[in-house]
């Protein structure tokens, strides 16, 4: 087979040597080198629980603001579920992640036990996972042998605020309810201990305690069903705003506006007008808009090759009229 071969560089004046290699370059599909490309932003995908929830929207924006802010720094993937309860969506959600590759998942689990495996495969596949709001099972992660970094408030102490303050406007003796979050999710467990410490510190009867399923619609029937049932109830303690807005339609409902307080959790703007006109009691606020920021920005700095981050407290404030 027969090769075509350039003739030595004296052979031609420079000028002509130099132009018939450009051109042989050029035939074959060489090029010379040139720098190397700008390094990828990483990628973060936020998955969190329902979107229709005020608190969790206000939490993608809160992202996006950062990110818009951070525009060079990385590229941000939001997500979120339909429902509270839709288990299976929230994992195909991480399933995709994985599949597109995602530098970290910054994720506030619907549940805290059911999330851990699909979790292990995002690790496995070299992902990175920061826990945000809903803090993860402590046993399920030791038994999958996983460490994953958790970034929220302290549930327990800012329920505890709320269902003092609820207490102070109350009788010993006097009858409360609590409707609670999904019982798996362990921010719902911390929000229900909270209320009962503050429940049993003020000497109050706590006459029942069922799942709203954290909304609205789910928690104004078991509301309904409460008031219905013990009619001397003075107060209904609900794990997030979104029940304590079914238990405050309930109350009224039921003629009994300005008999029975009703409390909620996360200060969504939807319950600030109540808290105004008195129809809640309390509520406290978590920081919607700062609480994925902060899983963000330590999944930031790992990516840089930081140390893992240690478990951090944000704050949570409590909020009345």
């Amino acid at each position: 087979m027969n090769s075509f071969r350039l003739p030595p560089a004296g052979f031609f004046p420079a000028w002509l040597f130099l132009g018939l290699l450009a051109a042989l370059l050029a035939a074959t599909g060489c090029k010379p080198s040139s720098a190397p490309p700008a390094e990828r932003k990483p990628r973060i995908a936020l998955v969190m629980k329902s979107l229709a929830n005020e608190f969790f929207s206000t939490m993608a924006e809160g992202a996006r603001q950062h990110q818009a802010a951070n525009a060079a720094a990385y590229e941000l993937v939001v997500n979120g579920i339909k429902n509270e309860t839709d288990l299976a969506e929230q994992v195909g959600l991480v399933e995709q992640m994985i599949a597109r590759r995602v530098d970290a998942i910054v994720i506030a689990p619907a549940d805290s036990k059911a999330l851990v495996p699909v979790l292990k495969r995002a690790k496995a596949a070299g992902i990175l996972v920061v826990n945000i709001d809903n803090k993860l099972d402590a046993e399920v992660l030791r038994q999958e042998g996983l460490t994953v970094p958790f970034v929220g408030p302290d549930n327990r102490a800012g329920a505890r605020l709320v269902g003092e303050a609820v207490a102070k406007r109350l009788q010993p003796a006097d009858k409360v309810a609590i409707i609670e979050g999904i019982p798996t999710a362990f921010n719902g467990q911390q929000r229900r201990l909270g209320f009962e410490d503050a429940i049993k510190a003020a000497g109050l009867k706590l006459v029942s305690v069922q799942s709203g399923n954290w909304e609205m619609e789910r928690a104004n029937t078991v509301a309904a069903a409460l008031l219905a049932e013990h009619a001397d109830l003075r107060a209904i303690l609900c794990a997030n705003d979104s029940m304590a807005l079914g238990a405050v339609a309930a109350v009224q409902a039921a003629g009994k506006s300005g008999k029975v307080l009703v409390a909620g959790f996360d200060n969504i703007s939807a319950i600030r007008p109540m808290l105004a006109d008195g129809r809640v009691a309390a509520t406290a606020d978590q920081h919607a808009d700062q609480l994925a920021v902060f899983g963000i920005e330590a999944a930031l700095k790992m990516l840089k090759g930081e140390a893992p981050a240690a478990d951090q407290t944000t704050a949570v404030d409590l909020i009345t009229r």
